[in-house]
């Protein structure tokens, strides 16, 4: 084995021992996760991972056979975090918002600004 394979090796288990390591923390976030949005980021976080665990297993192989799979996996990833983020969204809206609505009044009146006073 020569000198740029030894260090190609070497680098390519420091990366796997970081993807292990991100992954038990992200388990330990998704277990005890105080909300359900730290849980739903930390599943995208989770693809991220997988995405990057098949990438240390393409380069130690040499292999380009798993790169589509890592862009299907991207692109399932991004739209789950989308889809998340609109839920919550619309999960965390007011209940009533209508056009010119005064947001923040305390007096129980709202859009009745210049209205006859």
């Amino acid at each position: 084995m020569s000198g740029p394979e030894t260090i190609d090796r070497v680098l390519l288990t420091a990366a796997v021992v970081v993807i292990v390591v991100a992954g038990a923390g992200l388990l330990a976030r998704i277990w005890w996760g105080p909300s359900m949005l730290d849980r739903a980021i930390s599943l995208d976080v989770c693809a991220a991972l997988i995405i990057a665990g098949l990438g240390a297993k393409s380069a130690f192989a040499r292999d380009p056979f798993y790169f589509p799979i890592m862009l299907v996996l991207a692109f399932l990833g991004f739209t789950g975090s989308v889809g998340i983020a609109r839920f919550i969204a619309v999960r965390d809206r007011p209940a009533s918002r209508h056009g010119t609505e005064a947001i923040g009044r305390d007096d129980g009146r709202a859009g009745t600004e210049g209205e006859g006073r």
